[in-house]
């Protein structure tokens, strides 16, 4: 299974203990080089690493670039490819994403060298901010509503298609439903912030944006960067199985999205914009 390694571990229980072979969840470095035109020449720009789950690089290149505001939708790539490195084994952990030659690039903006890694994301007041310079999508009037019956089974059903985590027990999970609790589709990875990068780039190949009558689940805490990626994407609520934090809420209360945490066992909090959800 891709994204999955094997490894040889001694299992202790109690005073027993026996060899045997384990999984682990894969982590490998993806580079993502942008392709351009300026002064009518291609040019190329490093302007990611991130530490990552190899597979569905594409669509996590895609989500990435679009909650970056560096580009406006699917259509602006005119596609992908595996540019030849010093280091063959490396080269599945490049991935160049040529632009359209219509597409303008800010290389000013280019100049932050993005590094994230399994654990990290952006924060800070002025990353509020930052989303409103970026614009989003307006969300509908009447708002969406969801149905609080149907939030408690939406955890067991991501997690019913998370099939790395089975192997493994270490990855986040990230899924969108429509407003009948319908699973629409899923991603994992080794970074909660690129489980939902993967989602969104999904999302963009279908078509789908704005999610605006539809929610996203993540599997882990609702921090501020995937509060972030949600509001860019157009998400009515952002539902998380642990908790969200004071930036977080902040950003959702001013976008207008409804932000949902603790959702488990049977209960869930509700820290903004309680009005979408039907009891």
């Amino acid at each position: 299974m891709k994204g999955v390694v094997e490894a040889e571990i001694v299992k202790v229980q109690g005073r027993a203990q026996a060899s045997m072979t384990d999984y682990v969840v894969a982590e490998e470095p993806l580079e993502i080089r942008l392709g351009f035109l300026k002064n009518g020449t291609r040019q190329q720009k490093s302007i990611s690493v991130t530490m990552r789950t190899p597979g569905h690089d594409e669509e996590l290149a895609l989500g990435f670039l679009f909650t970056e505001g560096i580009i406006a939708g699917a259509e602006q790539v005119a596609g992908f490819n595996r540019p030849p490195v010093r280091w063959k084994q490396a080269r599945e952990n490049v991935l160049l994403v040529d632009l359209a030659d219509d597409v303008p690039v800010d290389l000013a903006r280019l100049e932050r060298h993005f590094y994230t890694s399994s654990s990290c994301g952006v924060c800070g007041k002025a990353s509020i901010e930052a989303v409103r310079v970026q614009g989003r999508f307006e969300l509908p009037d009447p708002a969406p509503t969801f149905g609080a019956a149907m939030l408690h089974g939406l955890p067991g059903l991501l997690a019913s298609n998370q099939s790395i985590f089975d192997c493994t027990g270490g990855l986040h999970g990230a899924a969108l439903f429509n407003m009948a609790g319908e699973l629409l589709l899923s991603r994992e990875d080794v970074g909660r912030h690129n489980a939902l990068d993967k989602l969104i780039g999904a999302a963009l190949l279908q078509q789908l944006l704005p999610l605006n009558d539809r929610l996203v689940l993540v599997s882990g805490r609702a921090g501020f960067e995937l509060v972030q990626k949600s509001v860019l994407a157009g998400a009515a609520l952002l539902a998380a199985v642990g908790a969200p934090t004071s930036l977080s809420v902040e950003l959702a209360e001013e976008a207008g999205l409804t932000l949902v945490g603790f959702l488990r066992n049977g209960q869930f909090n509700v820290y903004t914009c309680p009005g979408r959800i039907v009891f």
